[in-house]
């Protein structure tokens, strides 16, 4: 399969081969969405606290003593029994983040950009830089590309100057080849990539 190379005038000037047993088979929506999973449970912050009866206020001494009052046994007014006192097996501070095997992850991105690629939303360029940083310029080169709504731009190293170009326009991401996962390719209305970072992936996705 040959996928057309354009510049930033949107004008074919090459083409790159990708193979079909990376990019042209079935769409494993099950590795996607564990993959996506995995992303979202990792950026949950995790802060979440509750007081047990070592932290809530109130003093350790016994409200009464043990027999004879006919009144219930309690040695605290902290206790997880009584109002304002400790709550038990609370939610505490953790990280929700967890591993997936390399295999999974590869085939999952795998199949992120083979249901960009079937789809049409996939554009190769031949480059992606700037001559300045300019969010105006930036957003002149993603429309002349047809590119609106949310995109990731994918290249082998991030072009400093294009990356502070488009941080400010919502819903565009630069992304280093190495560093890109499922989820930001398929959160990604349009993925714009150069020939080399897609060489780069064809190559680690075999």
């Amino acid at each position: 399969m040959q996928l057309d190379v354009v510049n930033h005038e949107n004008k074919k000037v090459g083409s790159v081969d990708v193979k079909d047993d990376v990019f042209g088979g079935r769409v494993n929506t099950d590795l996607l969405w564990e993959s996506v999973v995995r992303a979202n449970a990792a950026e949950r912050r995790g802060t979440h606290a509750t007081k047990n009866r070592a932290n809530v206020s109130g003093s350790g001494k016994k409200p009464w003593r043990q027999k004879g009052t006919g009144r219930a046994r309690v040695g605290s007014i902290r206790n997880p029994l009584w109002r304002h006192g400790g709550t038990v097996f609370g939610p505490q501070p953790r990280s929700y983040d967890y591993k997936l095997s390399k295999k999974v992850e590869r085939g999952a991105l795998r199949a992120a950009l083979a249901a960009k690629l079937q789809a049409g939303e996939l554009v190769v360029v031949d480059a992606l830089a700037a001559e300045e940083i300019k969010t105006k310029a930036a957003a002149e080169l993603l429309k002349t590309l047809g590119v609106t709504g949310k995109a990731v731009l994918v290249d082998v190293a991030v072009d400093e100057k294009l990356s502070r170009s488009v941080r400010n326009i919502p819903g565009v991401a630069f992304v280093p080849s190495a560093r890109l996962t499922a989820r930001d390719v398929i959160h990604a209305a349009r993925v714009v990539t150069t020939r080399s970072a897609l060489e780069k992936l064809q190559e680690a996705l075999q």
